[in-house]
């Protein structure tokens, strides 16, 4: 713990204070590794049954308009750890079916909460822009004195990034290599994957590739022809290799990404040009449309049921061993579906790590909300560690 204060003490994150976590790309490297410290400083403390509960009460708003499972109950762990209650939005049960605005709705939530979890993933365009809504009207709220203190907004998934599990991919990487600095150099293959459903979010393979080029890595994008994602993510992973000394390239070749990889990281996703075909009828409330495109996109995907993580592709990499990384829940060929992203033998071969990897995810969340109400987060851990307050009775 005393090594983690002092990293964390060397770190400028002073404006995390009172503000929201809603995109890596809006953060300096000093807060991403400040969140890397204090999630293990946290699960230190969890570790050796010491309360790291810095509220007596309070509330945690939790906004899921996409169905989850890891995230969902991540946000609830982070939160129950820190001494929230979770109370859950289902927009259904509210006003917002009557006509209530986003800013309404913002500020009803809010009187006596201190963060506010979304996740809005399906539609380019509109997931991170409804965060930020939120995130000014209860800003609004505070200013004008209708909330007495402003809650922060954490992004549990938008259709930009995804930062809460990029961020715990990460910091498994990082025990994994031993260090955020032993990044430098290995080579990251981010890579499209096959899968029988369609629609699943751009959010990750975007995040990944933005979050682990401003630590060195060398990162490659790999994906079949017509399955880019956001243009200005790719602009934006380029620059940060260019900053980091890494590098950041793209191809349409599965196996050209695994050559030598260190960690892998194969994932399906729907292209960017049909999702945002797909925001634009849903908001036409074209379903007949919706319907046709997604049929068009499931015989697109089945052209490429090639593009698996085999036994075979897996020897490719640095000494037949890379580290496979999933966000989970993984399409597992003959095991949730027919043919998928994954061989059953590569999934689970790597199933404990992968439960490890979504592990780090809790404390991911509950360190981003530690220190967005902590004026001096290294001065309150090293007082939860001296209180020793046991989180459980051990008789």
């Amino acid at each position: 713990m005393r090594d983690i204060i002092s990293r964390l003490e060397a770190l400028d994150f002073k404006a995390m204070y009172n503000n929201d976590f809603l995109l890596t790309a809006d953060k300096p490297d000093d807060e991403l590794k400040a969140v890397f410290e204090t999630a293990d400083a946290l699960r230190s403390l969890r570790e050796r049954n010491i309360s790291a509960g810095i509220f007596r009460s309070g509330l945690a708003v939790s906004i899921f308009r996409d169905n989850s499972t890891r995230t969902r109950f991540s946000f609830a762990s982070a939160c129950n750890m820190l001494g929230l209650a979770v109370q859950d939005l289902d927009e259904g049960k509210s006003q917002i079916a009557h006509g209530e605005t986003v800013r309404e709705t913002a500020n009803m939530i809010s009187f006596m909460a201190d963060v506010i979890g979304i996740r809005d993933d399906m539609y380019i365009g509109k997931g991170h822009a409804y965060q930020k809504t939120v995130a000014g009207a209860v800003s609004e709220g505070f200013a004008e004195g209708v909330l007495k203190e402003r809650p922060v907004t954490v992004n549990l998934q938008c259709d930009v990034d995804h930062p809460t599990q990029t961020m715990a991919d990460m910091l498994h990487v990082i025990h994994e290599f031993g260090g955020v600095e032993k990044l430098r150099g290995k080579k990251l293959a981010m890579t499209w994957a096959y899968s029988p459903s369609y629609g699943k979010p751009l959010s990750v393979p975007q995040g990944v590739i933005s979050l682990f080029t401003r630590f060195g890595a060398d990162v490659v994008l790999a994906y079949p022809q017509g399955y880019e994602v956001m243009p200005e993510t790719e602009e934006a992973a380029a620059r940060n290799a260019e900053n980091s000394g890494g590098s950041f390239r793209k191809t349409s070749s599965m196996e050209e990404a695994f050559e030598g990889a260190d960690i892998v990281y194969p994932k399906s996703w729907a292209p960017f040009s049909a999702m945002e075909k797909r925001t634009k009828l849903y908001g036409e409330g074209d379903f007949d449309g919706i319907k046709e495109l997604e049929k068009e996109l499931l015989a697109q995907n089945a052209k490429h049921a090639e593009w698996e993580c085999t036994e075979e592709k897996m020897a490719l990499t640095r000494d037949k061993k890379a580290l496979y990384l999933h966000c989970l829940p993984a399409d597992i060929s003959g095991v949730s579906c027919r043919s998928g992203e994954v061989a059953e033998s590569v999934f689970n071969r790597y199933r404990t790590k992968l439960y490890k990897q979504a592990g780090y995810k809790p404390y991911i969340i509950a360190a981003m909300i530690f220190l967005s109400k902590m004026k001096n987060p290294p001065k309150a851990l090293l007082e939860l560690e001296s209180a020793a307050t046991p989180r459980r009775l051990t008789i």
